[in-house]
């Protein structure tokens, strides 16, 4: 059985490894921006102009996962009780369709997937469209998610 305290463990070395390559693609686009075969050779020539924004785009991206990472590793994780609603570090178990899924509500970066010796956990936050579904609501209780197709229907199995 995964335990929260393993998941944030993944999610943290993920944001890691995230903010590595951030850090990597930061500095390659910052020295290509500032290399004299980027310099404009005419006005209309805006190499060096594109480079320098994807480079601020990357050290943009790199701050919200030093935010996300630092959220994580102070996340406090509590034991939810069966009859307590989702909130902030639940661990929640939906079934739809017939299949089986587990979501964990993360202060950052929702979309994110773990696994852990086969068990994989979606990383999702309260402000996602199923996260606002979920808070709140307790096991046994059901709720729908209005996508661009017909809506899905989730069974809360349990909340950990």
């Amino acid at each position: 059985m995964i335990t929260k305290r393993v998941i944030v463990q993944l999610v943290i070395k993920q944001l890691g490894r995230e903010l590595e390559n951030l850090a990597g693609a930061s500095r390659t686009m910052h020295a290509d921006a500032s290399d004299e075969q980027n310099k404009a050779e005419d006005q209309y020539d805006t190499r060096g102009l594109e480079t320098a924004y994807l480079a601020s785009s990357q050290a943009r991206l790199a701050t919200e996962t030093e935010a996300a990472m630092a959220a994580y590793q102070t996340l406090t994780l509590r034991k939810f009780a069966p009859a307590d609603s989702i909130d902030l570090a639940a661990l929640v178990e939906l079934e739809s369709r017939g299949a089986r899924d587990l979501y964990f509500i993360g202060p950052k970066r929702g979309g994110m997937e773990v696994q852990h010796k086969g068990t994989e956990v979606i990383v999702i936050t309260s402000e996602s469209p199923l996260g606002q579904q979920l808070v709140g609501k307790k096991a046994g209780e059901r709720v729908k998610l209005q996508t661009r197709g017909p809506a899905q229907e989730f069974r809360i199995i349990s909340v950990r």
